[in-house]
């Protein structure tokens, strides 16, 4: 999904995942639910939480400091902390050596395009080109 560089990408989690198809190896249809999420603290807002709860995904994402400082500060009506997978996390590196590919682009990784195809299209190459040297 392509959003406005002023636009933090937390918000648009929901539409992300909804966005998601993964084809299955033998006959059916594409998965379109994912088994975990890995992300960093900034998709660890409440909502976002919620909606993959509800969705039956596991969320592999760390606290922020304020969230688990104010948890602490309410004590017991704090309640738990939500589950995290360390061993999971440590492959969300695959994902950032990814943006690190694509920021190679100066033009991505500055966003130049005025128009959202363009940008779109610019990252889709970078994309292919990426796969191809693999």
């Amino acid at each position: 999904m392509i959003t406005g560089g002023q636009l933090h990408d937390g918000v648009i989690l929901s539409q992300v995942l909804a966005d998601i198809r993964v084809p299955r190896v033998g006959p059916g249809r594409a998965r379109t639910r994912p088994d975990s999420v890995l992300g960093d603290r900034a998709y660890g807002s409440r909502a976002n939480r919620e909606y993959l709860r509800n969705r039956g995904i596991t969320a592999v994402i760390p606290e922020k400091k304020d969230q688990v400082a104010a948890r602490k500060r309410r004590g017991q009506r704090g309640g738990r902390r939500p589950a995290f997978d360390a061993t999971a996390y440590k492959n969300r590196n695959v994902v950032e050596r990814s943006f690190a590919y694509v920021k190679q682009w100066r033009g991505l990784a500055t966003r130049y395009d005025k128009l959202a195809i363009v940008y779109r299209a610019a990252a889709v190459i970078s994309a292919v080109l990426t796969w191809l040297r693999q």
